[in-house]
């Protein structure tokens, strides 16, 4: 095995990173609107999730149906090829599209995504410090919400650009049972899906 040469030693970095207990916000987001609880998060009311402090992702703007997420661009990020790894983009957009989703839902309404669709155009390194990704939602079902995304740099550069399908779930009952998918026209419920129409 070929061993790294004694300097490497010398460029050693070292990444402290600390987060709250992630299901106290995550209770709060029970009794808040997708919106008042994501500015919330924006505003520093409530704790962002270990994801955001991990990676160095933060909430920039927040309106119904539309969110912007911040990144500081960081070695941390990097795959062995030297450059911002792939699996970052996906979470980046992932959060903004989410997020969007879940800025046009009522009080007590939760989401989960049910496809995460990514292209990455561009690669991304430290010579650009920062980047945004924004979500929108496109379409809006009973069941089913579809949202976009894109990441850019302060240029206007695209590095990526992607689509999410994410499942509508009801509040959860009195009872604390799970939140379940909406029902369908015939009142029983549907699996993850539906009928495809997203109505």
């Amino acid at each position: 095995m070929t061993q790294a040469p004694e300097s490497a030693a010398a460029q050693v970095r070292y990444r402290e990173v600390t987060w709250e207990d992630p299901l106290v916000g995550a209770a709060l987001a029970r009794d808040l609107s997708g919106l008042d609880y994501l500015r919330a998060i924006a505003e520093g009311r409530i704790a962002a999730a270990p994801i955001a402090v991990l990676l160095g992702m933060s909430i920039l703007a927040v309106e119904p149906g539309h969110v912007v997420f911040g990144l500081d661009v960081g070695e941390h990020l990097y795959n062995p090829i030297g450059s911002v790894h792939g699996g970052v983009f996906c979470t980046l957009l992932d959060s903004a599209m989410g997020c969007a989703v879940h800025a046009s839902l009522d009080r007590g309404q939760a989401y989960t995504t049910l496809e995460l669709k990514v292209n990455l155009v561009k690669a991304l390194t430290t010579k650009t410090p920062s980047v945004v990704a924004t979500g929108q939602v496109v379409s809006t079902g009973r069941r089913v919400i579809t949202a976009s995304g894109q990441i850019t740099g302060p240029d206007g550069t695209l590095y990526a650009h992607a689509t999410t399908t994410c499942l509508v779930l009801e509040p959860r009952s009195a009872a604390g049972q799970e939140a379940r998918p909406a029902p369908g026209l015939d009142g029983r419920e549907q699996p993850p899906g539906g009928n495809g129409d997203g109505r």
